[in-house]
């Protein structure tokens, strides 16, 4: 079983949360988004708290939560403080449950002027999960995300697509070498049984990866 799982995008607004509860409930495991950046609707690990059913899963506090919706290192700025990737490191849950971690955007979002996404994937020694949306435009931001991965001798599982547009999965999953883990269609409305519900679709093979 890894252990330790980062869930990256290919960009943001992408799903990343709703991916991140339905592996939570699948792995029954604990979840921890380090930096949130935007909270005026709540944040995503409040969200994630209530969509859960299984009574194993901890969600753990924030390290940084800032207020502006943007880049975590303009967010950060924002309130005059620089975001610490060590910091983050030290603050890492301990947990004997599997550990999910959202990141925010993708693994080249910046977190402060010297240190991005994937250099906190790599103090972390993380494996990556990767999720990407089905629309025009996909394929390559897929591919890149999948490249900056590969240059950095990165763990990846697999890919988690949704949405419903034009197939571009097994391309994806074959240009870029990374297997396919599954696909959550666009759903009619969100819950906490119809996570639990994607996440009983997914666990049985979601398992042969781990």
């Amino acid at each position: 079983m890894k252990s330790v799982i980062f869930v990256s995008g290919i960009g943001t607004g992408i799903g990343k949360t709703v991916v991140s509860a339905i592996l939570t409930e699948a792995l029954e495991a604990d979840y921890w988004k380090p930096v949130q950046a935007g909270y005026a609707n709540g944040t995503d690990s409040q969200w994630l708290k209530k969509m859960m059913t299984n009574k194993n899963s901890v969600v753990h506090k924030e390290t940084y939560k800032l207020k502006l919706a943007a880049s975590p290192h303009i967010a950060a700025e924002e309130e005059g403080i620089e975001i610490s990737i060590d910091k983050i490191v030290d603050d890492k849950p301990v947990t004997t449950n599997p550990l999910l971690i959202e990141g925010a955007g993708g693994p080249m979002a910046p977190l402060n002027k010297n240190n991005f996404a994937i250099d906190l994937i790599k103090k972390l020694g993380a494996t990556v999960i990767i999720v990407s949306r089905n629309y025009l435009g996909s394929i390559n931001h897929s591919l890149l995300t999948a490249e900056v991965l590969k240059q950095n001798k990165i763990d990846v599982l697999g890919w988690i697509f949704n949405g419903d547009y034009l197939d571009y999965e097994n391309d994806i999953v074959q240009w870029s070498g990374f297997p396919w883990i599954a696909s959550v269609r666009n759903l009619p409305e969100i819950n906490k049984d119809i996570i639990h519900t994607q996440a009983v679709k997914i666990k049985e093979h979601l398992n042969l990866f781990l």
